[in-house]
């Protein structure tokens, strides 16, 4: 079976069809979505959509992109529901967290420091209670590290990973998993499919991170988690093994990833 550990399904793409979108999942095989929050603004939809889906379960987090928005008591707000949800079967880690330093604004100092006081404090509410995180990393590979680092959350996954090989192996020391996706179907994208097919298969999540990142035969059209058998396949045809091997690894490292899974996957 499959399992895709990114995707927002609330996002305004799918027109209010999330229930749909999830169900087309099923058909193709995803036994399992894990849908992330961006925002305080989020929790409730990705947590109903969670309650309204049998393969679907969900995070709690908020994104670097939502930060200049955010006040200093969404945190406070955030460390409380974490903890009404752990009680939640469907609630599985914290996410979507971390840096973004390719967006101009958020380069800006005043915006970096606000950015990594957010990071900072949601990876400890992760540590506290005992959660993976799942990181938003871009043009942030050493910092996010640095962070991680520092606080010790209990692993979790490097969303669309795009560093090298040795920031790769830091995040593995760290007990923390490997997400790839559409890109490393474009043939163009020459790192990370070299990433895909080195790095150790047992560190590898597949995602979709839908409505984004759309894989190369449906580019640059709207993507959903339906389309991660594909990139399943891709990830076989670049390691030179067979798609059930990947799907069967993809499943443990998932697991391995997002502990709280397992009591919801067969």
């Amino acid at each position: 079976m499959w399992i895709d550990t990114h995707v927002h399904l609330d996002a305004r793409e799918y027109g209010g069809d999330g229930l749909g979108v999830a169900l087309k999942a099923r058909e193709a095989g995803v036994s399992m979505i894990v849908i992330v929050a961006v925002e305080r603004g989020n929790f409730d939809a990705v947590a109903s959509l969670a309650h309204g889906n049998p393969n679907a379960c969900y995070a709690l987090g908020i994104h670097p992109i939502c930060v200049p928005q955010a006040q200093d008591d969404d945190l406070a707000y955030m460390r409380t529901r974490v903890e009404q949800a752990m009680s939640d079967p469907r609630f599985v880690g914290i996410g979507e967290i971390g840096l973004d330093f390719f967006i101009p604004e958020l380069k800006e100092p005043a915006m970096r420091d606000k950015q990594e006081r957010f990071f900072r404090e949601q990876l400890r509410i992760a540590r506290d209670f005992g959660l993976p995180v799942l990181t938003h990393v871009r043009r942030s590979q050493d910092q996010v590290l640095k962070h991680l680092r520092q606080i010790r959350p209990p692993g979790g996954i490097a969303h669309a990973f795009n560093g090298s090989f040795q920031q790769a192996q830091n995040f593995i020391e760290l007990g923390f998993h490997l997400g790839f996706g559409g890109n490393m179907t474009f043939t163009r994208a020459l790192q990370i499919r070299r990433l895909a097919a080195e790095l150790p298969l047992e560190s590898i999540v597949l995602e979709t991170d839908s409505p984004d990142i759309a894989p190369s035969w449906i580019h640059p059209g709207r993507n959903s988690p339906d389309q991660l058998p594909g990139i399943g396949a891709t990830l076989a045809e670049l390691r030179g093994i067979g798609v059930d091997e990947v799907r069967e690894a993809a499943y443990r490292a998932s697991l391995a990833a997002i502990p709280r899974l397992a009591a919801l996957c067969p």
